[in-house]
């Protein structure tokens, strides 16, 4: 991220996201499903435009060890700025805030 300040932690913990086979809040990921997702990005990470793929799944794996370390069950768990430094990095919400 650049010298902008991190998106709003409400909005980041209410952004829907496909975890574990259904759309939740990202609030309601559970530990193993950010697991999962770091795995699957990993799986998915190559060369040309797949390559920054591996920068995402980094950022995913990181939640996890996070996760284990504060012993947290789902994302709410955590403190919330947290997670809001991390949503741009994890693609909760795009870098800058819009795709366009």
């Amino acid at each position: 991220m650049s010298g902008r300040p991190p998106p709003d932690a409400k909005r980041v913990l209410a952004e829907r996201i496909s975890a574990g086979g259904s759309s939740k809040p990202f609030a309601e990921v559970t530990a193993d499903e950010v697991k999962a997702r770091a795995d699957e990005l990993r799986a998915v990470t190559g060369w040309g435009p797949t390559a920054k793929v591996g920068s995402v799944a980094r950022a995913w794996a990181e939640l996890g060890r996070l996760m284990d370390e504060k012993q947290a069950r789902t994302v709410a768990d955590l403190e919330p700025d947290e997670v809001a430094q991390r949503a741009e990095k994890l693609w909760v919400v795009p870098p800058g805030g819009s795709l366009l």
